[in-house]
């Protein structure tokens, strides 16, 4: 575990401070007012769906429209809310005819970022992954090809599909739109960033930079998991939760004993604004999810060997969470 002393800490931020990047993404990011954060690298995009704002203008109206559900109940924006940083407010959302979904709706902002995604990460890109809740039965519960078919009943839609990607709609243009406007969502504008990469001192309150101490620290090891610009190194870990799991988390996608009860780790940026917690939202509050991992869990065969638990004074829990909320975007 690394302590971020003083002077290591002026050094992440010389290092980190402002720089302007003259890439067509990056131009097309500050030309709409979304300019990528500094410490922040380019996000990579996929060849053939370069961002224009044809493309994230149709994605944006796609992530909104309830058409994309069988019933016109649900639209992906229902169970990831703007403001919340993409993210819902109970444990599970509901999709078509009120049919509860199988996991906790994970936050959307910076998923430009990621590697791979679902909790158990079987799905590699942004593009795929739109297919997952328009055919799940508890979500949209709905075939693509008909929602192309509902598009073209709307000379807008057609219109607006042939100015992004020179077709009318289909399978193609709508899994893309939708991951084109899904990369815009970008959020680093928070106390931390103003702290550590643009030298602002002032930005983080003592009781945060008294938490971040607590965070980097051997004895609560939070940063070995929760690390990186996004505090996630995208690995998959069994954290303790429960002696045995309804959900077989990785295992689902590899079938392997050794993988049952390991989910992604969580990107912490904006988690503030994420609650409940967890794969199955089984955590109201952050106070519960700290009081989790100091226990050091339940015990189970595939359980992280870095969950050991650890002891924290009522005053020390109040300067993690000070910590937490200091990640939170303050421009959404």
């Amino acid at each position: 575990m690394i302590y971020i002393g003083t002077a290591m800490l002026l050094l992440i931020m010389a290092l980190n401070s402002c720089t302007k990047d003259d890439s067509p993404v990056a131009a097309y990011y500050e030309a709409n007012g979304l300019l990528i954060p500094a410490g922040f690298p380019i996000p990579a995009i996929p060849e053939g769906n370069e961002i224009t704002r044809e493309r994230v203008e149709l994605g944006r109206r796609l992530f909104f429209d309830k058409a994309l559900s069988r019933d016109f109940s649900t639209s992906c924006a229902s169970c990831h809310l703007p403001t919340h940083a993409f993210s819902d407010t109970v444990a599970i959302s509901p999709g078509v005819e009120g049919r509860l979904g199988f996991r906790n709706s994970p936050p959307l902002l910076n998923v430009a970022y990621f590697s791979s995604f679902m909790e158990e990460g079987g799905v590699a890109s942004l593009e795929q992954q739109v297919l997952a809740p328009i055919q799940d039965h508890n979500e949209f519960d709905f075939n693509i090809l008909l929602i192309a078919d509902r598009m073209k009943q709307d000379s807008s839609y057609v219109n607006s599909s042939l100015a992004a990607y020179d077709r009318e709609p289909d399978p193609y243009v709508i899994t893309r739109a939708i991951a084109c406007y899904e990369r815009t969502l970008i959020g680093g504008q928070s106390d931390y960033d103003r702290y550590t990469s643009q030298q602002q001192l002032s930005a983080m309150s003592d009781a945060a930079i008294r938490g971040m101490e607590l965070f980097n620290s051997r004895e609560l090891a939070c940063s070995n998991c929760h690390s990186g610009f996004l505090f996630t190194d995208e690995s998959f870990r069994n954290t303790g939760l429960y002696e045995a799991y309804a959900d077989s988390g990785r295992a689902r996608l590899t079938y392997l004993p050794s993988d049952r009860g390991l989910f992604k780790v969580p990107s912490l940026r904006n988690v503030t604004l994420t609650a409940p917690y967890m794969h199955n939202g089984g955590f109201p509050s952050l106070e519960s999810v700290i009081d989790h991992y100091a226990s050091g869990g339940f015990e189970h065969e595939n359980k992280d060997p870095l969950i050991q638990g650890f002891s924290l004074s009522e005053s020390q829990k109040q300067d993690l969470l000070a910590f937490l909320a200091a990640l939170e975007h303050q421009e959404l």
